[in-house]
Parts: C-alpha cells; sequence; structure tokens
C-alpha cells in the first residue's frame, strides 16, 4: 500500500481514534489529522516489521484499519499527556 493510502487512511483514522480517546480535546482538527497520519504510518510500520504481519497491504483490509486506528490513538493519547503536563506546569507558575 502506498504513502498516499496511508494518509488517506490516517485523516480517517486520527478522527475515529478522537473519538475513542477519553478526556478533553485541546488539539483542533489539524493536529488531530497530523498525528492521525502519523499513527497511521506507525501503526503499519510497527505492523509489518515488529509484528511481522504480512496483511498489511490492501486499503480496505480489516487489519490495515487497526492498526491505522490504533497508531492513532496511541499518539493521541501521549500527545493528551504531554500537553496536560505542560498546562499543569504552567498553571503552577501563574
Amino acid at each position: 500500500m502506498g504513502i498516499i493510502a496511508w494518509i488517506i487512511l490516517g485523516l480517517v483514522a486520527g478522527a475515529v481514534a478522537r473519538m475513542l480517546v477519553p478526556g478533553k480535546d485541546p488539539q483542533g482538527m489539524v493536529i488531530t489529522s497530523a498525528l492521525g497520519i502519523a499513527g497511521a504510518l506507525l501503526g503499519g510500520f510497527v505492523a509489518t516489521q515488529v509484528l511481522h504481519v504480512s496483511g498489511i497491504q490492501g486499503f480496505f483490509d480489516l487489519s490495515t484499519w487497526l492498526c491505522a486506528i490504533v497508531g492513532a490513538a496511541v499518539l493521541l493519547l501521549g500527545y493528551h499527556l504531554i500537553s496536560d503536563r505542560r498546562s499543569n506546569r504552567q498553571a503552577g507558575r501563574r
């Protein structure tokens, strides 16, 4: 599957991951889309290289979508953790 397909898949996966990740959403749609694309690429890389899943070939394959959504959700959770720490530090300085 090509890089353009992973980008398109990442846009959708970012939106789905945003709905699945609990908590407030401090980021906008642009950051969510960027994290979705990066998460889809990361999920695809991890699945093919580390987990040796060879089914990440088709755009409409369920394993492809699951890898992209899980990758996007992991990055969104990480972003939430980092942004919460940053906001707590700034609130303590006031």
